[in-house]
């Protein structure tokens, strides 16, 4: 799989993985923001972007293995590595799968723990796990990506940026998505929301020891600063970042508050 990459940059490897239906575009701040010091790498995932769009591999365990063979097959090591909402997840299989082989430092952005709620959460639990689905509003959801893409995702963008959000942003949300097809991205949509990675954050990751950013959003526009704080709980190496209301603190905060954000990576990875 032969993953498109933008790229811009010399020194140490940053590589940035974008959420669901996603692609390396909307890390173009950070591809402007950080390449003065770093070698900044955005991926499409498969069936993403601009990258190849096979029949097959739309789940997370597999989305998990594409980036291992792009580190592998770059001979990339003691990277940087980040991933926002599902990028995040996929994050989280590479390290119960492969460990911290190639892999130097984590940064999660605005993740759930586990999406859905399979009926026997108690509220506090809702809010740690982020779980903003049930098993039917799930498949509803994923029905309606498949059979209405575009519309589905409008219905996404409150749960995504913040009221100030402008008319061009959301129109390069909306095509980028668009370029995933919609039976894939559906597909895709209930592997995703099916996985529960309490486990892998609780007992995987605190035993590698690898230097850890968690960053979420205040307004909790689909994933509760809660859950965010959750995470950090479990992992001792990890430093955690809220963006406020006034920071712009939406799912997307990193292309709302790009400065804000670009520092802190950049703090971190000093």
């Amino acid at each position: 799989m032969q993953l498109n990459v933008v790229e811009k940059g010399r020194g140490h490897a940053l590589v940035l993985i974008p959420g669901w239906s996603q692609t390396a575009q909307f890390y173009a701040k950070q591809l402007d923001g950080l390449s003065d010091h770093y070698r900044v790498i955005a991926i499409d995932m498969r069936g993403h972007g601009a990258s190849p769009k096979p029949e097959h591999g739309y789940r997370i365990a597999r989305l998990a293995r594409d980036v291992y063979e792009f580190l592998r097959d770059q001979d990339l090591r003691d990277v940087a590595i980040a991933g926002h909402s599902m990028g995040a997840s996929v994050l989280w299989s590479y390290l119960e799968h492969y460990g911290s082989e190639r892999l130097g430092k984590l940064i999660f952005i605005d993740q759930s723990p586990c999406l859905t709620n399979s009926g026997n959460m108690t509220d506090q639990e809702i809010l740690e796990a982020g779980a903003v689905f049930t098993p039917e509003s799930l498949y509803t959801t994923a029905r309606r990506v498949a059979n209405e893409q575009a519309a589905a995702l409008a219905d996404f963008e409150q749960a995504f940026f913040s009221a100030e959000i402008g008319v061009d942003d959301i129109a390069l949300y909306t095509r980028e998505s668009l370029k995933m097809p919609s039976s894939y991205a559906a597909r895709l949509l209930i592997d995703h929301g099916s996985q529960d990675w309490r486990d892998v954050i609780r007992h995987v990751i605190p035993a590698l020891k690898l230097p850890t950013l968690i960053v979420g959003g205040a307004l909790g526009t689909i994933v509760p600063p809660q859950a965010m704080e959750w995470i950090a709980a479990q992992i001792p190496t990890s430093q955690l970042a809220i963006f406020s209301a006034e920071e712009r603190g939406s799912h997307f905060m990193f292309w709302e508050n790009p400065q804000k954000f670009n520092e802190l990576v950049r703090r971190f990875l000093a």
